[in-house]
C-alpha cells in the first residue's frame, strides 16, 4: 500500500510545517541535526505523494544508561492518511535500519496528544509531562528495538 524509503531532509520540511508547526515559519521546521552524520529521514508515499515522515538522529538521553541511542524527531502524517498504518510503516522501516547498525534503543519527546499512538508502537512513558514551548505538553517515551 505504501512505498517507504529514506528521503532527504528537505523533503520533510513541508509536512513538518503543515502538520506539526503550522503556527510557525517553514524556517522553524529546519534543524541543524537534519544534515548531521548518522541522521536519516524516512518517508511513506501513497501513489507517489509523501504522506508521512520522521527523522532519526543520534542523540543520547542521559537518563538512559545505554550507549547507542537514536532519537525519533518530527514525525508527521497528513490528517487524511492517519490510522492507515503509514506512520507505523515509517517507524518499522527505521527500526530495521537501526537494527542493522546494532542500535536497539529509540526515544522521543512525544506530544501528549499522541502518547497513545506511541504506546501502540511499543514505546513506554518515562518521567513526567513537561511543557515544550511553543508547542505544548510532551512526555519522553522510549523503546527497546527487538
Amino acid at each position: 500500500m505504501f512505498e517507504v524509503r529514506k528521503i532527504g531532509p528537505e523533503m520533510t520540511y513541508n509536512l513538518r510545517h503543515t502538520v506539526l508547526r503550522p503556527h510557525q515559519t517553514i524556517e522553524d521546521c529546519k534543524y541543524d541535526s537534519d544534515h548531521k552524520d548518522y541522521t536519516f529521514h524516512v518517508g511513506a508515499f501513497y501513489q507517489g505523494k509523501l504522506i508521512s515522515i520522521a527523522s532519526f538522529i543520534v542523540d543520547k538521553n542521559s537518563d538512559f544508561p545505554i550507549e547507542k541511542q537514536y532519537r525519533l524527531r518530527q514525525m508527521a502524517t497528513l490528517d487524511e492518511f492517519r490510522k492507515l498504518g503509514a506512520g507505523r510503516a515509517v517507524v518499522n522501516y527505521a527500526e530495521n535500519l537501526l537494527k542493522e547498525q546494532s542500535v536497539d534503543f529509540l526515544w522521543c519527546k512525544g506530544r501528549t496528544t499522541v502518547q497513545e499512538y506511541y504506546s501502540n508502537l511499543g514505546f513506554k512513558e518515562y518521567g513526567e509531562v513537561f511543557e515544550y514551548p511553543p508547542i505544548g505538553p510532551h512526555i519522553v517515551m522510549y523503546k527497546k528495538i527487538t
